[in-house]
């Protein structure tokens, strides 16, 4: 069976529903909270890495040193032909060490808006599952350039690089698909000073207003992880 790693930034944006489908699938995961800790597995210790989000910005290496190993640590398992899925901050983290920029975006997007299915999903590994279009969870300030021979696959009305892939193994979201109503509350209890009611971004009680959307995007989520790190374990089941 697979065996996963996952890196954290803070200790409210945990795996989501990512989780419970390792749980259920009984695969081994260990992690790294960067927030708290510097070690972290070398490659050959697991078979796909997953890369949750955070607060801060990809470039705050001052404020946050670790973010230097972090990033040479994606580096190395992206080299080593890993699965490696990136989520909001890892997105732009993976993005990053593939060379593109990460920058301000035009605007903050947070609460449920459309992402578009683009062409170049047609022939990526979410080919048969990205819908032609779907509401999804976000919640980031910051957006990335496209890293070179990255296919864009998904877009947003705010944001134009949601979804991309590089290759069969590297896979980035700027939204979120595995945001439960429960870690939800959590950014909104956390991180509620960046609802400003500008013109992406909804209230907390909008957000929080119709839980089977987060059902909906929880499903898509698990079938990405199915389709991306399955077969690529030692032994999937």
């Amino acid at each position: 069976m697979p065996r996963i790693h996952s890196f954290h930034h803070v200790p409210f944006e945990g795996l989501g529903c990512f989780g419970d489908l390792f749980e259920r699938r009984q695969w081994p995961v260990t992690q790294t909270h960067w927030y708290q800790e510097r070690a972290t597995p070398s490659p050959d210790q697991y078979d796909a890495l997953v890369v949750m989000g955070g607060p801060m910005n990809i470039d705050e290496e001052d404020r946050y040193p670790w973010l230097k190993t972090e990033k040479a640590a994606i580096k190395e398992a992206i080299e080593a032909g890993k699965t490696v899925i990136g989520v909001c901050l890892g997105a732009q983290l993976i993005a990053s060490v593939l060379g593109a920029s990460v920058k301000r975006g035009a605007h903050r997007e947070i609460g449920w808006f459309d992402v578009i299915r683009q062409p170049g999903a047609d022939s990526s590994p979410l080919a048969a599952l990205l819908p032609e279009r779907f509401p999804a969870f976000h919640w980031h300030g910051d957006t990335f350039e496209l890293p070179v021979g990255a296919t864009l696959l998904a877009s947003s009305e705010a944001c134009k690089h949601q979804i991309f892939s590089v290759g069969e193994t590297v896979l980035g979201f700027q939204c979120h698909l595995e945001t439960t109503p429960e870690t939800a509350a959590a950014l909104i209890a956390h991180c509620g000073d960046e609802l400003d009611g500008s013109a992406f971004v909804q209230s907390a009680e909008a957000m929080l207003a119709q839980p089977a959307r987060f059902h909906t995007i929880n499903t898509l989520a698990e079938q990405v992880i199915e389709t991306m790190i399955a077969p690529r374990g030692s032994t999937a089941s």
